[in-house]
């Protein structure tokens, strides 16, 4: 446990107006400290230990896409959440990586601090760096809790951010097919 932390939470608390020794709120600063470690444990997580060697030899060069991965992050502006899903696409040149190894790199920027343009990016960026791909494509497409709970409070807005690198930017065709293939044309 981050005493540090704890203690953070204890004084937004008190700075709220709240009694933060009243039954309910008791061991809320611990709870909300251990939270917030876990969802921003992504800080503690590198690509190398993610990956862990499972890069596999292949002799496909088609797309392989795993869609639909939840993610989970919280905003660097407001601290709030936003939820939704990525869907990841490369083009292997000799190696492909293990199939959780995708859903667990999305993980590890998502659980950071950050924006969703960002998150496309890195995740494309670590699976190009990573298999050497061709191309890559990541589509990602989030509810935001800062646009939802707060501010214009629009219930049904969505974002949808994408990154395309090498063949998925350079030909049409290619990224046609994975959008196609993801249901987003």
């Amino acid at each position: 446990m981050n005493e540090q932390l704890k203690a953070s939470y204890e004084q937004i608390l008190s700075n709220l107006g709240e009694d933060v020794n009243r039954p309910g709120l008791k061991d809320t600063p611990a709870r909300a400290a251990k939270a917030m470690q876990y969802l921003c444990d992504g800080y503690n997580m590198t690509i190398e230990e993610i990956v862990n060697g499972a890069l596999f030899p292949s002799d496909t060069d088609e797309m392989v896409i795993v869609n639909n991965i939840e993610l989970y992050s919280l905003c660097e502006h407001h601290m709030l959440p936003f939820i939704g899903k990525a869907h990841v696409a490369y083009l292997p040149t000799g190696n492909v990586i293990g199939l959780s190894k995708i859903a667990r790199i999305v993980d590890m920027f998502a659980r950071r601090l950050q924006i969703q343009e960002n998150i496309t990016l890195e995740i494309a960026q670590a699976i190009q760096s990573v298999t050497n791909a061709a191309g890559v494509g990541v589509v990602i497409e989030a509810k935001h809790m800062c646009m939802m709970m707060r501010g214009v409070e629009k219930q049904n807005s969505a974002m949808i951010s994408s990154v395309m690198l090498g063949e998925f930017r350079d030909s049409s065709r290619t990224r046609q097919e994975f959008l196609q293939l993801i249901g987003r044309n």
